[in-house]
C-alpha cells in the first residue's frame, strides 16, 4: 500500500545511501501524499541539494517551514532555517 510513511522510509534509507535521486524522488511523492510532512521536507531539501539543484533544496525547506509552523513543529522549522540562511551564506560568498 503505497503512502506517506513508505514513502519516506524509502527516501531516508535512499538518502542514507547516498542515492540522492531516488531519495528525492520518493520524498517528493511523500509530500504529495501529505503536504504538511514537515521532516520529508526537510530531508527532500537535502537531497536535492546533494545532487547539485540549491533552488529547488531552498523552495522545499520553504515548504517545509511553512509545514512545520502549521502544526507546531517548531524543531523542524529552525533546522530548515539554518538550511536556509547557510544557502543563502554560500552564495553571497561565490
Amino acid at each position: 500500500m503505497d503512502n506517506a510513511l513508505l514513502r519516506f522510509g524509502l527516501g531516508k534509507g535512499y538518502l542514507d545511501a547516498g542515492e540522492f535521486a531516488r531519495a528525492a524522488e520518493h520524498l517528493q511523492r511523500c509530500v504529495e501524499f501529505d503536504p504538511k510532512y514537515s521532516a520529508a521536507w526537510k530531508l527532500l531539501g537535502k537531497a536535492q541539494l546533494e545532487q547539485g539543484d540549491s533552488r529547488a533544496a531552498e523552495q522545499a525547506w520553504q515548504q517545509g517551514i511553512a509545514a512545520a509552523q502549521g502544526h507546531g513543529d517548531k524543531q523542524a522549522e529552525k533546522e530548515m532555517t539554518v538550511f536556509i540562511k547557510r544557502l543563502q551564506r554560500q552564495a553571497s560568498s561565490s
